[in-house]
């Protein structure tokens, strides 16, 4: 092999002992849940999945999968849940 190849697959496997030397700015990744699949989103800070759960929640399994497997690479921001945005939906209000 080459010198200058070695070196670079010696500095390569350094860096992926690194993780917080990369940071994400966007992602899009399909999550094999265990009823189906999600696509799961990641943009400005800002986590994104079509399980309906996220959508009432502002988060979800799938995401906070990603979180912990991610975290190094991840801004504070998208570390963070996005819970305090997001509110349960309400049930509706049964007539009296």
């Amino acid at each position: 092999m080459h010198s200058d190849l070695i070196g670079k697959v010696e500095k390569a496997r350094r860096y992926a002992e690194e993780p917080e030397r990369i940071k994400f700015g966007e992602l899009r990744a399909t999550f094999h849940g265990g009823n189906g699949n999600h696509e799961i989103t990641l943009k400005d800070g800002h986590w994104g999945c079509d399980c309906a759960f996220f959508h009432g929640w502002g988060t979800c399994a799938h995401v906070m999968a990603m979180q912990r497997i991610l975290n190094p690479m991840l801004n504070k921001e998208a570390q963070q849940a996005d819970l305090a945005l997001a509110k349960p939906e309400e049930p509706a209000a049964v007539p009296a």
